[in-house]
C-alpha cells in the first residue's frame, strides 16, 4: 500500500513535516534576535539608560535567568497543551516585551521588559524539541537538533545586521519596536502553519500527548521523572560547559571588542555574522557526530570544552588589546565547538520518556543559561570594580573574563564528570534489573 501524507514519522520523513518544523524554527529564530539584540545594542544601552556595567549586566542576567528558571515550568506547559499554542504565546510576548523596551527609558521599566522577552524566549526551542520526535524520524533526530540550534542563530545576524543598522539610522524605539512588530506576524505564521502531531487532534483530547500512554501527568509525577533522571543532569552539564558562546554573543561580545579591543561598530558586527555562519554551517556535522558517538558525547563534550578554554586563554595572554584577525579567529573556533551543548538533547530524547520531553530538555537547557547568567553578571561585576568607575580599557576585559567565565567553567567541567558517572552507574543498574 503506497504512503499517505499521514505516514508515520518513524517511517519517512514528509514534505508536511519540514513544513511544520521550518515555521517553528522562524519561531526560534525570533526568539534568537530578541535574545541578542540587548548584546548588539550594548553600548547605546549604557547611553540611553545612564548605566553602568554592572547594572547592564542585570539587564542580561534577569532575562537569562528568567529564561533559566522558565526552561521546567515552560516544558511541563508544553507537554500539556502543546508545542504549537505556547509557540503562539511565546511569540506574542517577545512582542510585548520589545515595544515595551523600545518605548521606555526608565531602567526598572527596562528590566519588566526584559523579563517578558525571557519568559517568551523560553518557549521556543522546548517547543521545537517537542515537535521533532512526533514529526521527524528518530534516526533523523540528531541531524535535525542541530540544524535547529544553528538555524536559530541567523537571529544572531539580524541583531548584528539589519537590527543595528536600524538602530542607528532610527533610534533606539524605532528599532525595538519594529521587533515587536515582526514577532506578532511570526505569531500569526506559526498559528497557521504548525500542528503538534501529524495525527488528527481528537475534539477534547489534549494535543500533546504525541501519542504515547497517557498524555497528561501531574506535576509532582513529572517533576519526579525528570529530576531523579540521570540522563537530564548530564544533558544540563554538557549544556553547562560550553556556555561563554552565551556570554560572548548575548551580552559581552561588543562591548569587549568595541571598548577593549578598539574595533568599530562594523567590525563587531562582521565578527558576529562570521559567528552567525560559523554556526550554521556546523550544525550537520554535529548532528552526525553526536548520532555517532552516542554514550561517548560526554567525552566529546569534554574535550570541546577544553579547546575552547584553550582557547579563551591564549586569546587573552597578551598584555595589549588583540586584533581584528585574532577575534575572527575566536569566532570561528568558538562557534565551531558550540554546538556540542546541544548533544544532552539527543541523550536525553533517546532516555526519557516522550511524554516528558519538553520538560527533561527544558532541565538540560537550563545548564548553559544558568552558566551564562552567573558569568555575564560576574563579568559585570569585575570590570566595575576593576575600573574604579573610569574607561573599560582591554586589562579590564581581560581580568573579567578570564576570572568570571573561567570560574563557571570549572564548576561545569567537575559537574560533567560527576554526572556522567552516574548516568553509567545508573544504566549499569538498569542492564542488571
Amino acid at each position: 500500500m503506497p504512503a499517505s501524507s499521514t505516514t508515520s514519522p518513524d517511517d519517512r520523513l514528509t514534505t508536511r513535516a519540514l513544513l511544520v518544523w521550518g515555521a517553528s524554527i522562524l519561531a526560534y529564530i525570533l526568539a534568537i534576535t530578541g535574545r541578542t539584540s540587548l548584546g548588539v545594542a550594548g553600548v547605546e544601552a549604557m547611553d540611553h539608560f545612564s548605566m553602568s556595567a554592572s547594572r547592564l549586566a542585570v539587564f542580561s542576567s534577569v532575562q537569562v535567568g528568567v529564561y533559566a528558571l522558565a526552561q521546567i515550568p515552560m516544558g511541563m506547559l508544553i507537554d500539556r497543551f502543546g508545542p504549537r499554542r505556547m509557540l503562539v504565546v511565546g511569540a506574542l510576548l517577545m512582542g510585548i516585551g520589545q515595544v515595551l523596551l523600545g518605548a521606555t527609558s526608565s531602567y526598572p521599566v527596562a528590566i519588566v521588559a526584559r523579563v517578558i522577552v525571557g519568559s517568551a524566549d523560553a518557549t521556543a526551542f522546548l517547543s521545537v524539541m517537542r515537535l521533532l520526535p512526533a514529526w521527524i524520524p528518530m534516526r533523523r533526530t540528531p541531524l535535525f537538533t542541530q540544524l535547529t540550534g544553528g538555524l536559530g542563530y541567523i537571529g544572531q545576524f539580524i541583531s548584528a545586521v539589519p537590527f543595528t543598522a536600524l538602530l542607528h539610522a532610527s533610534g533606539w524605539g524605532s528599532a525595538f519596536i519594529s521587533l515587536g512588530g515582526l514577532s506578532v506576524l511570526i505569531a500569526v505564521l506559526v498559528g497557521l502553519a504548525v500542528r503538534d502531531t501529524p495525527e488528527p487532534t481528537v475534539a477534547g483530547a489534549p494535543a500533546a500527548s504525541g501519542g504515547t500512554g497517557p498524555a497528561r501527568s501531574g506535576i509532582g509525577r513529572t517533576l519526579a521523572v525528570v529530576v531523579r533522571q540521570p540522563a537530564c543532569w548530564l544533558g544540563f552539564f554538557i549544556h553547562f560547559t560550553l556556555m561563554s558562546q552565551v556570554v560572548f554573543t548575548l551580552l559581552w561580545g561588543k562591548p569587549l571588542m568595541t571598548l577593549g579591543m578598539g574595533l568599530s561598530d562594523g567590525q563587531a558586527s562582521t565578527v558576529l555574522v562570521v559567528n552567525m555562519l560559523m554556526s550554521v554551517a556546523v550544525g550537520p556535522v554535529m548532528g552526525i557526530i553526536s548520532a555517532r558517538a552516542g554514550r561517548q558525547r560526554p567525552l566529546v563534550t569534554l574535550a570541546a570544552t577544553v579547546v575552547v578554554a584553550v582557547g579563551w586563554v591564549v586569546f587573552f595572554l597578551p598584555d595589549a588589546p588583540r586584533g581584528f584577525a585574532a577575534i575572527i579567529v575566536m569566532n570561528i573556533l568558538l562557534p565551531g565547538l558550540a554546538p556540542v551543548a546541544n548533544f544532552g538533547f539527543d541523550t536525553v530524547r533517546e532516555e526519557v520518556d516522550r511524554r516528558f520531553t519538553a520538560t527533561a530538555t527544558g532541565l538540560s537547557n537550563m545548564g548553559g543559561f544558568t552558566a551564562a547568567m552567573v558569568a555575564s553578571q560576574l563579568v559585570g561585576v569585575i570590570l566595575d570594580a576593576s575600573a574604579h568607575g573610569g574607561d573599560y580599557t582591554w586589562d579590564d576585559f581581560r581580568l573579567a573574563w578570564l576570572v568570571a567565565v573561567g570560574g563557571v567553567w570549572a564548576v561545569g567541567v567537575v559537574g560533567l564528570l560527576v554526572s556522567r558517572a552516574v548516568m553509567v552507574r545508573w544504566r549499569a543498574r538498569q542492564y542488571s534489573a
